[in-house]
């Protein structure tokens, strides 16, 4: 297949676009006025995107890969890899692949070739549709990545620099992790939200008509996803079904747990005071913490580079930044990366055991 030293690769001036809803129109709005890029969208319904000029024209796979830097796969989950699938069959030799996927393990799994690398933006909005993109929807928010070893280097390079500028913040990571994170954090408080208003609909009697003015913030607050994008979530819900299933069990286990204390009279003050220390540590501020730049050489062979990110990623040390520049014979590549300063020890650690000295 084609490998990063087939020639210079172009820079992101040019953009294919499969699927031209919220988050693909949101990148090209943000490509068009970041990166001065040409946005080619590909969907079944294009006149929104251009009628608010986030792309430039449309076209069919494979016209709208012709000369295309890179491209991104911004359609359902359920059609996600066999789009990438036939997006790669079309891509230029050069052009870098990915996807926004909020389910990852089918596509990675699904897909074998260096330039792919799944991608996954935590971003939307309450209104879905091209009529809802906006350039600054990625700013500041997370943006994973989940290479495989099979991921050029030079393309996940390519990629981070390119979501840093359109705003967002990478963050490297396994396809299987990232499942299971979302199980936890996003598929699961959307089916508890479901659950919630099922109940209220039930205590509150038969006429539930403006019954919101009957419940306090705090259940609008927790069930404000309730019901959303149904044709979306269902295939979600699918996608990620024995991650959910897994995240299920163990808060039913928990509610059982709670029930017993409760039932017994036993006081749940530690219980919620518990709680409230978890959720300030998930909720502590990482932003403007000082960094440390960490310089290896990395031998130039696909996986290289996202197994220093992989392995970083496991201990938790993300990469802030990260920057590979090849060598006059294309052997090596001098790689730097951008790492917490409080943890830049320890990751100088897990890169001498994969055999490179920072």
């Amino acid at each position: 297949g084609p490998t990063p030293t087939d020639g210079v690769v172009a820079e992101p001036k040019s953009v294919a676009l499969v699927g031209t809803g919220l988050i693909g129109g949101s990148i090209a709005l943000a490509a068009r006025a970041r990166l001065g890029a040409t946005v080619v969208g590909v969907d079944p319904d294009p006149a929104p995107a251009l009628e608010i000029g986030a792309i430039d024209e449309a076209a069919a796979l494979p016209e709208a890969l012709d000369g295309a830097a890179v491209a991104f796969v911004a359609t359902p989950v359920a059609a996600l890899a066999p789009t990438v699938t036939a997006v790669l069959a079309a891509a230029p030799a050069g052009c870098l692949v990915t996807d926004t996927g909020s389910v990852k393990r089918a596509v990675v799994a699904a897909t074998d070739d260096e330039r792919f690398v799944g991608g996954h933006p935590l971003a939307g909005a309450e209104t879905g549709g091209a009529r809802g993109a906006r350039e600054d929807l990625f700013d500041g928010a997370t943006w994973y990545l989940t290479p495989t070893r099979r991921s050029s280097g030079l393309q996940l390079e390519r990629l981070h620099r390119l979501l840093t500028d359109l705003g967002a913040r990478p963050a490297v990571l396994d396809a299987e992790t990232h499942d299971r994170m979302m199980a936890a954090v996003s598929h699961l408080p959307h089916v508890l939200a479901n659950v919630l208003v099922g109940q209220a609909a039930r205590a509150l009697g038969g006429e539930h008509a403006g019954a919101f003015g009957q419940v306090g913030p705090s259940f609008r607050d927790a069930t404000r996803v309730a019901g959303a994008n149904p044709s979306l979530w269902g295939e979600i819900y699918a996608a990620n079904g024995d991650a959910l299933v897994a995240e299920l069990d163990a808060v039913l286990a928990a509610l059982q747990d709670v029930r017993a204390r409760l039932a017994g009279g036993e006081s749940l003050e530690g219980w919620q005071a518990g709680a409230a220390a978890q959720r300030d540590a998930l909720s502590a501020a990482t932003a403007g913490e000082a960094l440390a730049e960490l310089r290896v050489v990395v031998p130039n062979r696909p996986g290289v580079v996202a197994d220093v990110a992989l392995t970083l990623s496991r201990e938790g040390i993300n990469l802030a930044d990260m920057s590979l520049a090849p060598s006059a014979d294309m052997a090596t590549g001098a790689l730097a990366l951008w790492v917490p300063a409080a943890r830049a020890e320890r990751a100088r650690t897990l890169l001498a055991e994969l055999g490179l000295s920072a």
